[in-house]
């Protein structure tokens, strides 16, 4: 219950600054599973209330008020004991509330302070029923309430103590050392006390009984200071009323100064306002004549209108008070500017308008014009004429931002027009330079059968075999990144133009009206192939995205279409317009010039796409024929022209890709070109030539790692380590192979001895074979002497020297190996001799050193 009680009190009602009389723990009647604690409490401070609380706990054993109520508005305590004890009982506020205890002292204890409380702050306005009570009692909760109150009386005197002053403390010290032999003696001290003050009292009655006559004179002196006061209040009585008159006047006199100084600062303040309206209201003549004439013919009168709209703009944006346009002259004033303003605008919107419309219609020069050099169109004087109206329309767009909207749509309507014939010629002009031919010529290329392109596709860009009218290998790149190189500044000077006159550069929430009234101009005007991939919504949303995309509309479908001729005038064109595309954007990013969020960038970020989209289908097509390809059955051997092709492609990606920073895709199409190529090779040991299949894959393997020890590519070094492992595999197949010709029946004699020595026969046994007999052994080394062994090498020699291709110079490669195979296999059948047949007397007619010099003979006769 302590606890219960300080937990209480430090966290519910201290803060509240109520004190805890009483706490019982109850629930309601038939509801045992929800306890609650009602608590009495009153307030901390004067005037005290009481309160019944309703707290209730948690699961985390914290407390909260659940209700309260004033104790004031308790009408009703039902015990309900009667006969024998009971746990519940009533308390009627608005409504009974029934509650039960789980101990009857608790009960008890509650309704008493309940009791109490009612007889000391609510005059028994509260009924008590069913609650045993007796008259000794009555008189003991009396008593009670009584003592209650001294001690509460006794503590606000205790509270209203006030501590004695330096001069009573000294004084009470005084008296106690003059007194000190009695203070230890309290009934002595008192009488010495009571004594004292007899004394005084005497002599305070002899002293009053000997001052009698000193009395009467005062009394006299009073009455005659009495009569003197009397006649000094008659005489001021005689001066009040000769100054009241004087006072009416003098109030008079100040009534109506104040009144003056009011006048007087009314017409201050007038002339004040009427100044400021005059002052700020008023447009002059000048101004006035040029807004109503609105001559925008000259920049003169267009300076002299730009003076007239800010002056017109600053009168009608002075801020006035809501009644100063109810007067006639003022309202005539605001009627007047309003009239002017609108006329203007309605002039302003009509002149720029004819400009807009003028500059869509200009006319574009012929193609069949002789040309130089080629260049995109500039638009230069065309911005240079509309930038004298900048002012105008920045005060446009402060005083009508709802007509100020259109302008841009018009513009981009009418520029659209002329940009869209100045890009096709553009374009048009650029396919002229790359193919050297006019438009019907270019129409017979657009046209060309698709398989005349895939007949040319692997010829070298230098070759004459179907690519007459090919440019070199680098003219497509450069006329590209022409092309791109002309665009950008067209492209950043337009967007830079509207940014700075139609003001996009500023607050976009102000001009999100325009952001709606051109997405569906762009929308309409949009490429109907679409764009390779989904331009960002970011972008999308930015007005001057918008404004550039209704301008630039044909830019992207052209700049496709150009592209398109790029990928076809050559066999790796696309990989020429990855570059270029490439090294373009990157110098965007790098170039202080060219705006972050650049219409261009985001076009050529599409196009990039596109681009990439190309050379990963040309790879993929390219890679299907390598591995598709069928060798012909009469090939004799040599390098495949898949391999060919390969280094083709290699060495012109690597020339174009000399100076490009980021080369992902060029090494993904190595690794799949590469990939293919090894399986076209390794499908040759499926096909059936007229020649060693191992030759050939050893010979195109060889040529492979070479060819890549050369270029030193990074991505392809486990390639090359491949090609290097595969050459030397297929070289020692062919090696082993044809090693075996000139003593083809010895060969087989000593593969049966070692394959008896591998089943488990005894070295020392074999000789007891029938068939690996000595005498079988001696016949068998009888058929090699040592010039027939020379002849059948030399015929081997003759025979590698045909079918080996000499570009590879792998002859003194593959006979050196044979030369180290064969006196290994020398050396073998010697050891075999030696051990299967030893004592025998058995030796091949040829020696090592005779081995050598036939070999040696055969390579200096065919030097």
């Amino acid at each position: 219950m302590a606890s219960l009680w300080s937990s209480l009190e430090k966290d519910v009602f201290n803060p509240q600054k109520k004190r805890l009389l009483e706490t019982i723990r109850v629930w309601k009647t038939g509801k045992k599973k929800k306890m609650s604690i009602l608590c009495v409490v009153v307030d901390a401070f004067r005037p005290m209330q009481p309160f019944l609380v309703k707290v209730k706990a948690d699961r985390g054993e914290q407390y909260k008020i659940a209700y309260k109520w004033p104790l004031a508005e308790l009408k009703l305590v039902d015990g309900k004991t009667l006969s024998q004890a009971s746990l519940d009982f009533d308390l009627q506020f608005d409504k009974v509330y029934k509650w039960t205890t789980s101990s009857f002292d608790e009960k008890k204890t509650f309704i008493r302070c309940l009791w109490k409380l009612n007889h000391r702050f609510l005059a028994s306005s509260i009924t008590f029923v069913n609650v045993p009570s007796c008259a000794a009692e009555g008189r003991q909760r009396s008593q009670e309430g009584r003592k209650d109150t001294a001690e509460m009386e006794s503590q606000e005197e205790l509270s209203v103590y006030q501590e004695m002053t330096p001069k009573e403390a000294a004084d009470v010290l005084k008296l106690m050392e003059e007194y000190k032999p009695l203070v230890n003696n309290s009934v002595a001290f008192a009488e010495q006390l009571s004594n004292d003050l007899q004394v005084l009292d005497e002599a305070n009655l002899r002293a009053i009984i000997s001052s009698e006559k000193q009395v009467t004179q005062l009394m006299s002196s009073i009455d005659e200071a009495l009569v003197e006061v009397d006649r000094v209040e008659e005489t001021l009585q005689i001066y009040d009323e000769l100054l009241g008159s004087v006072k009416q006047q003098m109030d008079h006199i100040y009534h109506e100064n104040s009144l003056l100084d009011h006048v007087v600062s009314n017409k201050t303040r007038l002339m004040d306002e009427i100044l400021f309206l005059t002052t700020h209201l008023d447009l002059s003549k000048e101004h006035c004549d040029a807004l109503s004439q609105a001559d925008l013919s000259s920049p003169s009168k267009v300076k002299a209108c730009i003076a007239a709209a800010e002056a017109l703009s600053a009168c009608m944006n002075i801020l006035i008070q809501p009644g100063y346009r109810k007067l006639q002259a003022v309202a005539e004033q605001l009627i007047m500017f309003e009239t002017l303003k609108q006329n203007f605008e309605n002039s302003f919107i009509g002149h720029i308008t004819n400009i807009f419309e003028l500059q869509g219609n200009a006319q574009v020069p012929a193609l069949g014009q002789p040309i130089d050099k080629l260049s995109a169109p500039s638009h230069g004087l065309h911005h240079e004429e509309l930038v004298p109206y900048t002012p105008l329309m920045a005060w446009l767009r402060s005083t009508n931002p709802v007509l100020f909207c259109d302008l841009p749509k018009i513009y981009a309507q009418n520029l659209s027009r002329l940009y869209d014939r100045e890009i096709k010629a553009f374009f048009e002009q650029a396919k002229t330079f790359l193919l050297g031919r006019r438009k019907g010529s270019l129409q017979e290329s657009a046209e060309k059968p698709m398989g005349s392109r895939q007949r040319c596709r692997w010829s070298l860009p230098g070759s004459r075999e179907g690519l007459q009218d090919t440019p070199d290998k680098g003219n497509v790149g450069r006329m590209l990144e022409q092309v791109l190189r002309e665009l950008q500044p067209l492209c950043t000077a337009e967007q830079q133009f509207i940014e700075e006159f139609f003001q996009l550069s500023r607050d976009a929430a102000d001009l999100q009206m325009l952001a709606a009234s051109t997405s569906k101009e762009a929308e309409s005007t949009a490429s109907p192939e679409g764009s390779p991939c989904a331009r960002p919504r970011s972008q999308l949303e930015e007005p001057t995205t918008h404004l550039l995309s209704e301008i630039f509309s044909c830019l992207e479908p052209e700049l496709r279409g150009f592209v398109d001729v790029c990928n076809k005038v050559h066999p790796f064109g696309c990989l020429q317009v990855l570059v270029a595309l490439n090294d373009s954007i990157f110098e965007m990013w790098g170039s202080s010039s060219a705006l972050p969020s650049s219409f261009l960038n985001t076009v050529l970020g599409n196009m990039l796409l596109l681009a990439k989209s190309s050379f990963n289908k040309y790879i993929g097509s390219l890679c299907k024929e390598i591995e598709e390809a069928k060798v012909p059955s009469k090939m004799k051997g040599g390098i495949l022209p898949a391999v060919i092709h390969f280094e083709e492609f290699v060495n012109f990606s690597e020339d174009v890709f000399r100076t490009v920073r980021r080369r992902g895709e060029l090494d993904k199409a190595h690794l799949r070109l590469a990939g293919s190529v090894f399986s076209s090779i390794n499908s040759l040991s499926s096909a059936n030539l007229k020649v060693n299949t191992d030759m050939v894959m050893m010979e195109n393997f060889y040529h492979i790692h070479c060819f890549l020890c050369q270029k030193k590519i990074h991505c392809l070094e486990a390639k090359k380590i491949e090609a290097k492992q595969r050459y030397s595999e297929h070289m020692e197949k062919y090696v082993i192979k044809y090693l075996g010709q000139p003593l083809e029946k010895l060969n087989h004699f000593f593969e049966g001895v070692k394959a008896r020595v591998a089943q488990g026969v005894k070295e020392e046994e074999v000789s007891f074979q029938l068939a690996y007999s000595k005498q079988e052994l001696r016949k068998v080394i009888e058929k090699y002497p040592g010039k027939e062994v020379k002849r059948a090498l030399e015929n081997l020699y003759r025979k590698i020297h045909k079918y080996l291709s000499p570009e590879e110079n792998l002859l003194p490669v593959v006979w050196h190996a044979m030369e180290q195979e064969f006196i290994r296999q020398y050396q073998e059948f010697e050891d075999l001799i030696q051990r299967c047949y030893t004592g025998s007397g058995i030796a091949m007619d040829f020696t090592m050193e005779d081995l050598l010099n036939y070999f040696n003979s055969i390579t200096l006769s065919n030097m």
